[in-house]
């Protein structure tokens, strides 16, 4: 019987296959964003071209925060952030705490991953469609700023106090 290949990706080894193909799906896409964000700084220029990558990406996030806000009410379920978990939006694997599988094949490509951060922006954009009267996004630590790993922090929006 042939002996199991390695599957190893980004320096590390998958916990099984099914790992190990969120990684290869997550390196191919995050080459897509790649090459399309590149593309399109590349043909309207810097500051046009992010502002359109960042206008796709919210849109993008827009997109899958309802369909998640969709489901949770479909549930008969409140949207509170505890809920928000409760309809799978990404894979149950292949994000460790300090690897995202987007992030590591950026930095791969070099040094510069400011327009890979955009692509960051999915998370709020996320929330806000599913219940931004209500909840925030923060990045509270993202490998992409030079963090050690990504945090992403879904708390209450808060209100400003009435003055009375």
């Amino acid at each position: 019987m042939p002996e199991e290949p390695k599957r190893e990706l980004f320096g590390e080894i998958a916990k099984d296959a099914w790992e190990f193909d969120v990684w290869l799906m997550a390196r191919r896409m995050a080459l897509l964003y790649h090459y399309m964000a590149s593309a399109i700084v590349e043909r309207l220029g810097e500051e046009e071209g992010r502002k359109l990558v960042k206008d796709a990406v919210w849109k993008y996030g827009t997109h899958c925060g309802k369909a998640v806000r969709e489901a949770v009410l479909a549930k008969g379920l409140p949207l509170t952030r505890e809920n928000f978990r409760a309809v799978p939006d990404l894979p149950s694997r292949g994000w460790r705490r300090a690897l995202c599988p987007l992030a590591k094949t950026w930095k791969e490509l070099g040094p510069d991953t400011s327009l890979h951060r955009l692509y960051c922006f999915v998370d709020q954009s996320k929330i806000e469609a599913y219940n931004g009267e209500e909840l925030e996004c923060i990045h509270a630590h993202n490998v992409l700023d030079g963090d050690d790993y990504c945090e992403v922090v879904v708390r209450e929006r808060q209100k400003p106090e009435k003055a009375e």
